[in-house]
């Protein structure tokens, strides 16, 4: 039985979504599990305008402040023990407290 695991990433450091990714990358290539991705999914930008007078006098000039939130996709085709290995390995990887990881598993035939 086959069973296709996407896992997606985000984080507001992009080096250190860029970083979890080529681990997951590393991991599946030393154990042979075909893996699509990562996928760069469109960034997601939180723009926060702020006046800089708080008391409203005196002419309108304004902050911006942004948080960009960065987001990657990887899918692993695991259907034999060897791939189910490789899946524990990546779930025990060290990453960031700054990135956030979504698995998503989808059990096929």
């Amino acid at each position: 039985m086959a069973v296709i695991t996407k896992i997606k990433l985000t984080g507001e450091n992009h080096q250190d979504v860029d970083m979890v990714c080529s681990q997951i990358k590393s991991i599946c290539d030393e154990a042979g599990v075909e893996l699509r991705g990562p996928i760069p999914l469109p960034t997601r930008r939180l723009v926060v305008p702020c006046r800089k007078s708080p008391d409203g006098e005196g002419a309108e000039t304004w902050d911006h402040w942004e948080m960009r939130v960065h987001k990657r996709l990887l899918e692993l085709n695991a259907s034999a023990s060897k791939d189910e290995k490789a899946l524990r390995r990546v779930l025990k990887i060290d990453y960031p407290d700054s990135v956030t990881i979504e698995l998503s598993l989808r059990h096929l035939g």
